[in-house]
């Protein structure tokens, strides 16, 4: 396979969009396979969702990768989840990959998920399309999605394909580019028919065009002249401009078509080859592991030595699975190669293409590809190479967990099974976090959403046969200072023989509220009077107290430690010393600068029939929530809203008994907000209470 003929792309979107229909039409039409399943319906289900909870629920969970082949270009693609409590999915899916497509609804437009999926692409620099689904629905507008993906996104949308009808009259596409009808014939819409343009939308398509032409002459003077001159514009100029655009990340071009009524699929593919690159036109480079400020530039070479990135890892019955994208060299079954995080040395005894939860063995794989590599002990994220010390890829972004519940198994018998499934789950799932309680003795699994950590106790019910008791959800609260306050302090402990001295002088400050950190330390020392040596015993003191603080035991955030002075003594300073004198300084300095408690705030997106937004509106306002934004479309209301995540426990059910089951929501986390103060002393009493019983 010629590098140039390998595309890596990843299917993201919005929660309902259709990204796995997209994907089984996909899988059909490149001859992957020979019946197509419905997500939701009676059959045995869309092949992306392999899991039996995928298939009950009719959500996809987990990334599932496959390989299929078009127009003689072999595409690697990944189907990623839609719920923004399964982010971590799409984050490292799309930290791997060269190109994506970036599906929305035709009537949704751009919704809450599209926004996160849309910074998670911008993040990686991931040149993309964007495909408007379910033009075959009442109220499907391709230009107003168009704008929306200018307003909303603030991406220069440029409209490829004019739709020929909308909603229930959907027929087909006008391809701009070479101004034809493409209509989908055949039971399952396998065949592309090409004719001229309906006479009644003529003028509207070339209106399009002109736009679409226009649009591209920004980028390219030579179109701009042709433009100028009234000559004709030849197809492969159009499609060199759009490739050089989309690539370069200032374009997305936008397709249209109905995943689930066989429309629009094909001339998608053809785009995804002709438009998104090939890993070798994709620059990426690692930093040197001895030396993090230098840069290593990769090349997408096979004769180049290997450097690969372990993405993904599952558990399965067989061993640890580990999907790795290979950036530069090539890999040997049976060979050893090097992680460069623990410079330990891993044999790939088995490397894997994978179909979904099929999979197929193969000897080898080379640059620019994904594949699966059975029983290596790695972590999601690390680096391999060919020699140790070679170079460390950028790892990807981890949010934080935002809610958190208790889990205790029913029978003590079951303790041992409990926590290898948290032990599995915490390997595979970076934004899943296993802690235990040393007051209460609880367990506590924390994640990103009430639905993120009930698949989680429903997978530990299913597949380890563990029945498992879930306390009530605890919201991830945070301590934060509102002054700075200045501190001198001195630690003198004389037991016989060499003691401990240290002492600092500095001040701790507020961080602000549009803090990139949770603590930042600076040192300003002069003229020796703190040896350099016990610098980084100082700030290790200070992070040490960050995990619990002193108003309710919750993680310290936005501080900033200064230290400006001390003194030390030649005998008794030592690491230890100064780390305890940090530790102590900081337990007893932070209660002065009167601390607040944040909680997570989440931005709820509610769609609704119009009859009760009323309704809605006052149970929001009733639950501490922020009204942004009110939408009007087709019948329903679009609600956007700010609500603390404390008040939105059982949010689902409320939800449906005041829409008589109509309504929807998805919700994500927006920022950390002040607490009220009369909640904050509840809060802070309550949780004295739980240590209190604890300690019993």
């Amino acid at each position: 396979m010629e590098l140039q003929r390998l595309r890596n792309i990843g299917i993201s979107a919005h929660i309902d969009s259709g990204k796995t229909t997209l994907s089984e039409r996909i899988l059909y039409y490149t001859g992957r396979i020979h019946k197509m399943e419905e997500v939701k319906g009676d059959g045995a289900g869309a092949t992306m969702d392999h899991m039996e909870l995928e298939r009950e629920r009719g959500i996809t969970i987990t990334s599932a990768a496959t390989s299929v082949e078009w127009e003689g270009h072999q595409i690697n693609l990944i189907d990623t989840p839609g719920h923004v409590d399964f982010t971590v999915e799409v984050e490292r899916s799309l930290r791997v990959l060269d190109g994506a497509i970036l599906v929305l609804c035709a009537v949704g437009g751009v919704q809450s998920q599209s926004l996160t999926v849309d910074r998670q692409m911008k993040r990686y620099h991931v040149p993309r399309l964007a495909f408007i689904n379910k033009m075959d629905r009442t109220g499907a507008e391709a230009l107003r999605v168009c704008q929306e993906i200018r307003d909303k996104l603030g991406d220069e949308a440029i409209l490829m394909q004019y739709p020929i009808g909308s909603g229930e009259s959907f027929r087909g596409v006008i391809d701009l580019v070479t101004q034809q009808a493409l209509f989908f014939d055949g039971e399952n819409g396998e065949r592309v028919r090409c004719a001229a343009i309906p006479t009644e939308l003529q003028a509207e398509a070339q209106a399009a065009r002109t736009q679409m032409l226009e649009a591209l002459a920004m980028y390219s003077d030579e179109l701009m002249e042709l433009l100028l001159s009234e000559e004709p514009v030849p197809e492969a100029l159009v499609h060199s401009i759009t490739r050089s655009v989309v690539q370069q990340q200032d374009v997305t071009a936008v397709f249209l078509g109905s995943a689930y009524r066989n429309k629009g699929v094909q001339p998608l593919l053809d785009a995804v080859v002709r438009y998104l690159p090939s890993p070798p036109e994709r620059s990426i480079s690692a930093r040197r592991v001895d030396d993090p400020q230098q840069t290593v530039p990769l090349a997408a070479d096979p004769q180049a030595p290997f450097v690969g990135m372990a993405f993904k890892i599952v558990d399965d019955p067989y061993g640890q699975l580990t999907f790795l994208r290979l950036y530069q060299g090539r890999v040997q079954k049976g060979e050893m190669y090097y992680n460069q995080r623990t410079g330990k040395r891993d044999r790939f005894s088995r490397i894997l293409r994978m179909h979904a939860d099929k999979r197929a063995e193969i000897d080898g794989a080379a640059a620019g590809d994904i594949v699966a590599v059975m029983g290596i002990d790695c972590a999601s994220g690390d680096t391999y190479a060919a020699s140790p010390g070679f170079c460390s890829l950028e790892s990807m972004f981890v949010p934080e967990p935002v809610i958190q519940v208790s889990v205790t198994p029913a029978n003590r018998a079951d303790a041992d099974r409990l926590s290898k499934a948290l032990a599995r789950f915490r390997k595979e799932d970076p934004t899943f976090r296993v802690q235990s309680d040393q007051e209460t003795n609880e367990i506590l699994i924390a994640g990103m959403g009430e639905l993120h950590l009930e698949i989680y106790v429903e997978r530990i019910r299913r597949e380890y046969r563990v029945e498992v008791e879930v306390g009530p959800p605890k919201v991830s609260y945070r301590e934060s200072p509102t002054q700075s306050v200045e501190f001198n302090y001195r630690h003198r402990k004389q037991t016989g023989g060499s003691g401990q001295y240290a002492h600092i002088i500095g001040r701790l400050e507020v961080l602000g509220d549009e803090r990139e950190a949770d603590f930042v330390f600076e040192e300003q020392v002069v003229g020796g009077r703190i040896p350099k040596q016990y610098i980084p015993s100082i700030e290790r003191g200070f992070r040490d107290c960050l995990a619990k603080g002193p108003l309710a035991e919750f993680p310290v955030v936005g501080v900033k430690a200064v230290i400006e002075d001390g003194s030390y003594h030649e005998v008794d300073s030592s690491d230890k010393a100064f780390q305890i004198c940090a530790q102590g300084c900081f337990r007893e300095t932070f209660p002065r600068t009167k601390p607040v408690l944040l909680e997570p705030v989440m931005r709820l997106d509610v769609v609704c029939p119009q009859q009760f937004q009323g309704t809605i509106v006052g149970d929001l306002t009733s639950r501490r929530g922020m009204i942004l934004s009110t939408e009007m479309r087709e019948g329903n209301t679009d609600i956007v809203a700010e609500v603390p995540l404390a008040e939105t426990f059982g949010y689902a059910t409320d939800l449906r008994s005041m829409t008589q089951g109509q309504g929807t929501f998805t919700m994500e986390l927006s920022r950390y907000r002040r607490v009220p103060a009369s909640l904050q002393e509840a809060i802070v009493a309550e949780k004295k209470e739980a240590q209190l019983v604890g300690s019993r």
